[in-house]
C-alpha cells in the first residue's frame, strides 16, 4: 500500500509539472516591435474599429468622456463578472507605465506585463489576428488619449476561474487564431472579414459558446444567448438575417433597420463606432455578411 500511495503521489507530482509547463504564457518573441513607431491618426480609425471605448470608457460616460478609459464597466458571463479595467495613459492606475511590446502582447497574446493569462473577455483571442501594423498604429493613438486615476475594480470571478494558470489549459484548447472564413477573395470580402473577425470582434456576442466559453466556430455568427440572461443575441447569417447589403451598410452608419425601428441595447455603441468608419469599411462589413453560409459552418 504504502508502495502504492508513493506511485500514485509521484505521478500526481509528473502530472502537476506537465500542467504546468503547458499552461505556461506564451508571449511574443523579443523584440518584435523594435525601431518600429505608429501612426496616431490610422491608430484612430483602428481604435474605433476595434470598439475600444465601448468596453473601457466609465460607465455613465458621455461624449468626449468616452475617450477617458478609465473602465468600470460590468459584463456579466455564466463565469463570474468581468469589469473593464482602466487602459488610460495614467503610469499608476492605467497602462501608461506599458511599452509598446507589453500592450502587443496583452493585445494579441492575452498575456499581462507579470506573465499572467488575461480573461478573454477581453477579446484578443479575435485580436490576435490583428495586423501588426495596426496594432503599433493603435498604440500610438492610445498614448494621445487623457489618463484617469480611477483604480481597476478586481473581476468577480470565483474558484476555480480565479486560478488564472488555468486560464493556459483553455488556450491551450481553444485559442486559434486562424481564419473562421478561410476564403475571402476580393478586396470587399478580404477588408469584410478582417473587420468582423479581428478588429469589431463580431463573434464575440454573436456567436454560441460552449461548456468552457468558447466560441462555436461550426455556428459562426448564428446568434446566442445574451450573457446578462436577457433574451438572446441575433445572427447575422444569411438565413437568421434576410436584409440586402445595402440594408446592412445603412444600419451600420445610422442605426434604422429595413422596418424602420432603431438600434437598442450594446449595438448604439457598436453602430456609433461604425458610423465614423469609410462607407467602404460597412459595405465591406455587408459582403462579408452575405457572403456567410446558412447555419454558420464554414467547412
Amino acid at each position: 500500500m504504502r508502495k502504492l500511495l508513493g506511485t500514485v503521489a509521484l505521478a500526481g507530482i509528473v502530472l502537476a509539472g506537465a500542467g504546468y509547463v503547458i499552461s505556461a504564457p506564451k508571449t511574443l518573441p523579443e523584440g518584435t516591435f523594435d525601431g518600429v513607431e505608429g501612426d496616431p491618426a490610422r491608430g484612430e480609425t483602428v481604435f474605433t474599429a476595434a470598439g475600444c471605448a465601448s468596453c473601457h470608457h466609465a460607465p455613465d460616460a458621455e461624449g468626449d468622456q468616452k475617450r477617458v478609459l478609465a473602465g468600470g464597466q460590468r459584463f456579466a458571463s455564466d463565469f463570474g463578472t468581468f469589469i473593464a479595467p482602466n487602459i488610460s495613459p495614467d503610469p499608476d492606475h492605467g497602462i501608461g507605465d506599458w511599452s509598446q511590446e507589453d500592450f502587443a502582447n496583452a493585445v494579441l497574446r492575452g498575456v499581462s506585463p507579470e506573465g499572467a493569462h488575461l480573461y478573454p473577455a477581453f477579446p484578443y483571442t479575435a485580436y490576435a489576428r490583428m495586423d501588426q501594423r495596426d496594432l503599433v498604429d493603435l498604440w500610438a493613438f492610445m498614448q494621445t488619449l487623457p489618463a484617469s486615476d480611477t483604480p481597476s475594480q478586481p473581476h468577480e470571478v470565483g474558484f476555480p476561474f480565479n486560478v488564472r494558470r488555468g486560464l493556459g489549459l483553455w488556450k491551450r484548447l481553444f485559442f486559434d487564431d486562424a481564419w473562421v472564413m478561410t476564403e475571402a477573395e476580393g478586396q470587399d470580402l478580404t477588408r469584410g472579414r478582417y473587420l468582423v473577425e479581428a478588429l469589431a470582434h463580431c463573434g464575440e456576442c454573436h456567436t454560441p459558446r460552449n461548456a468552457l466559453g468558447a466560441l462555436d466556430r461550426s455556428a459562426w455568427l448564428t446568434g446566442a444567448p445574451n450573457p446578462n440572461g436577457d433574451g438572446t443575441i441575433p445572427g447575422l447569417t444569411p438565413d437568421k438575417l434576410d436584409w440586402s447589403a445595402t440594408d446592412i451598410a445603412y444600419y451600420l452608419e445610422t442605426g434604422f433597420t429595413p422596418d424602420f425601428d432603431s438600434v437598442g441595447g450594446h449595438m448604439v455603441e457598436v453602430v456609433e463606432n461604425f458610423g465614423q468608419l469609410s462607407e467602404a469599411d460597412r459595405t465591406a462589413v455587408a459582403a462579408y455578411l452575405k457572403a456567410l453560409p446558412a447555419g454558420g459552418a464554414m467547412n
